[in-house]
């Protein structure tokens, strides 16, 4: 899968904007647990949360359900963060080798430039090209706003999950292979999706998903209607106003979680 250029960034990114209404936003990360039967002598390496065996498809998905950047094969029982961390797409992104392009000024704003970012979930960690939501007490509304938007820019990896277990039937199931041949089935099937995703005909409606988000918002509560794309505005300048913007994020996000 080859990694994109600056120009396909900016492709994804006016997706987002356009079907989340979050700018500046090259993709969503997620991990999903592919469930595996138990590999010989592998002790408690594979045996995840959720209480069964399996292996880690870690994800960065676009606003058409494609995968962009796939990891694939981590031990089930490693963090989504870890196993971030610890893969080249991660290390890439520490170091700004994934081509991405220059800061940017919000659609319609004035404020200063704002760096192309990741969105994740709160198991990741944060970092100056990845978001996550704010701890979820004490919100004001412009916080829980900007959750929501988060949670909707966030929510097409996991329809791509969906759409990838639905087509590709291998995974409604224990994979009883090997780790390496389980690691090449689920390299096949990402790229049988993407494939799929470019050139069947058929709808996300034939497979039955439902692709509203699951995250409610109280429109009855005071200035909610139409601040929303406001909001993400005006909290994102907030924290990119300064070299140290995107570490006081880090640590806003680190206090609150106290």
């Amino acid at each position: 899968m080859p990694t994109p250029a600056a120009a396909d960034w900016l492709r994804i990114a006016a997706g987002f904007n356009q079907s989340a209404q979050f700018p500046n936003c090259i993709g969503a990360l997620d991990g999903k647990h592919i469930r595996v039967k138990k590999p010989s002598h592998s002790g408690s390496r594979y045996f995840n949360y959720k209480q069964y065996f399996s292996v880690v498809l870690m994800a960065l998905a676009d606003s058409d359900y494609k995968f962009v950047i796939v990891d694939i094969g981590a031990y089930g029982s490693t963090s989504d963060s870890r196993i971030l961390s610890a893969s080249r797409m991660g290390e890439r992104l520490r170091q700004n080798q994934l081509a991405l392009p220059e800061p940017s000024r919000l659609p319609g704003s004035a404020g200063p430039p704002a760096p192309f970012v990741i969105v994740a979930d709160e198991g990741f960690a944060l970092s100056p090209h990845l978001m996550r939501p704010f701890p979820r007490r004490d919100l004001d509304d412009r916080k829980r706003i900007f959750n929501y938007r988060l949670t909707r820019a966030r929510r097409y990896v996991e329809c791509a999950f969906g759409i990838l277990s639905s087509k590709w039937r291998v995974f409604q199931s224990s994979i009883q292979m090997k780790p390496d041949n389980v690691t090449l089935v689920i390299q096949a099937c990402v790229m049988l999706h993407n494939f799929t995703r470019i050139h069947d005909a058929s709808t996300d409606a034939d497979l039955g998903l439902n692709m509203t988000s699951s995250v409610s918002l109280d429109l009855s509560r005071p200035g909610r209607p139409g601040t929303a794309g406001l909001a993400v505005r005006e909290i994102f300048a907030d924290y990119f106003s300064s070299p140290e913007g995107a570490l006081s994020w880090q640590m806003d996000a680190i206090r609150g979680s106290r």
